[in-house]
């Protein structure tokens, strides 16, 4: 009898770790070198799979690092098709070092949490780019934590905190959606605020952009982030974003975004950093202009 109440238990641990999803996915290395040529290495087996490749993005003070932003054709029709805010969803965040070590967003996890209740409908285009990405890049163990599928489209790290579509995401207003992208171009154009683009989505039809954003601040730029919580081998949780909605700015208020690209740190990894998401607010509030 005790030998079956052990193995009862057994499977109902084994249940419940089934359905946890881990935000990144371990890619096979490629040849070690620089970062320029490892990047090349890995666009080429993106591009042979179907990807549109945007940006390589390097973070200030981390050129050891660097993420490979890319899209998908059939996800982004869905994202036509959502709109809203599912526009955060179009970038897929490759990681890689000059070491040769390659890592990327989980699509299951990362559209789960930003395409929400359209999730169900977009599945078996998220299927398709999960697959591709496992053939073009490998797929080793998850890691970077766990989250279960249920909690993901209302994600929170704690009781309080801010999700998805907190009313402190509004950056600015404007006076339309031409106008508020020209804004954000030109002042990531300029370096406002330290800030500079790393890429960029724009669907004028459906007024949705998104725009990935460089921070390079000494006091609070993604490398320092990154540093102070220890978390460099996620370097594809990074780059931040902002997103336009017709003549609104957004982006996702910071102890939302980080928890959910980090979402297995404790909070004494938190705590290091318990500034930053009023003043990541305070520098993208300055890139969005407007009122």
């Amino acid at each position: 009898m005790l030998r079956r109440i052990l193995f009862a238990c057994l499977l109902g641990v084994y249940s419940l770790s089934a359905w946890a999803i881990a935000p990144y996915i371990s890619g096979d290395r490629v040849q070690a070198g620089e970062l320029s040529a490892v990047a090349a290495e890995v666009e080429k087996k993106l591009t042979a799979a179907g990807f549109q490749v945007l940006a390589l993005y390097t973070p200030k003070f981390l050129p050891t690092h660097g993420v490979l932003v890319v899209t998908d054709a059939d996800m982004l029709n869905k994202i036509r098709e959502f709109g809203g805010a599912t526009i955060v969803a179009a970038p897929i965040r490759v990681g890689i070092t000059k070491e040769g070590v390659v890592s990327y967003t989980n699509p299951d996890y990362w559209y789960r949490a930003f395409l929400r209740q359209h999730f169900a409908k977009a599945e078996p285009v998220a299927r398709a780019v999960q697959s591709r990405l496992a053939k073009a890049l490998g797929a080793g163990p998850g890691f970077g934590g766990d989250e279960s599928a249920a909690d993901l489209p209302d994600y929170r790290y704690i009781v309080g905190m801010e999700r998805f579509d907190d009313e402190k995401n509004l950056l600015g207003t404007h006076v339309d959606f031409a106008t508020a992208v020209q804004t954000v171009q030109d002042n990531l154009a300029k370096g406002l605020a330290g800030v500079t683009k790393a890429y960029e989505i724009v669907m004028p039809d459906k007024k949705l952009a998104v725009f990935g954003v460089a921070m390079s601040s000494p006091a609070n730029g993604d490398a320092v982030i990154l540093g102070k919580i220890d978390v460099q081998d996620r370097i594809a949780g990074l780059p931040y974003e902002i997103f336009v909605l017709n003549n609104e700015v957004h982006a996702f208020y910071a102890r939302y975004r980080l928890a959910l690209a980090f979402p297995d740190l404790g909070m004494k990894n938190f705590m290091r950093i318990v500034f930053v998401p009023e003043e990541v607010r305070t520098t993208l509030k300055t890139v969005a202009g407007g009122n």
